[in-house]
């Protein structure tokens, strides 16, 4: 099975894509040479996932899925949220965002956080979602080298590492992404 995933961004693909193993294969915009750039203007993770999907699936008219993900940070009212990827501004700096988010948590006692990921899928025209969450801690400083976005100050609960310390491997064995593309997965095998 093929499914068009309406993103570019190199490190979703790699993790939705070991996430589901080889159950599905999963082509890119660049893999379909779409060069599009979807906006993501609403204040919900569904509604930009929504948006990504309609508007890849209205150019491709086959079936195809999204992703927004997004970090919520209990002491800080649910920041960055949707907003993660441009908590900092709209060059999507993920340093400049660590930075921002570690000031915004100064002498806060409350680091926890979730990653939450919801996938939008269009199959035979008709729209699902699935999500998955990942409960954790801010740590004050970054460890890690791997991964991308917030993962180096990310240690999910069970874990005394940060996503940037793990594996590919490794992290899906928390990984929001990877809960919401196993429902992806098992949607699809019963579809």
């Amino acid at each position: 099975m093929e499914l068009i995933f309406a993103t570019n961004n190199q490190h979703k693909v790699e993790e939705i894509q070991s996430a589901i193993g080889r159950k599905i294969s999963i082509r890119t915009l660049s893999d379909v040479g779409i060069e599009v750039e979807i906006p993501e203007p609403h204040d919900t993770l569904e509604d930009n996932a929504l948006e990504k999907s309609r508007t890849i699936h209205g150019i491709t008219h086959t079936n195809c899925f999204s992703e927004d993900t997004g970090l919520e940070v209990d002491s800080l009212r649910g920041e960055p949220g949707v907003k993660s990827a441009r908590y900092a501004g709209e060059e999507k700096n993920f340093e400049k965002n660590i930075q921002k988010l570690l000031k915004n948590l100064e002498g806060k006692p409350d680091r926890n956080a979730r990653f939450r990921t919801v996938i939008s899928l269009i199959w035979n025209d008709q729209r699902f979602f699935f999500e998955g969450i990942c409960e954790g801690k801010i740590i004050d400083s970054q460890k890690g080298s791997n991964g991308f976005g917030y993962d180096p100050v990310f240690v999910p609960n069970g874990s005394k590492k940060t996503f940037a310390e793990m594996s590919l491997e490794e992290k899906n064995m928390f990984s929001h992404r990877k809960k919401a593309a196993d429902k992806l997965v098992s949607f699809l095998q019963n579809a």
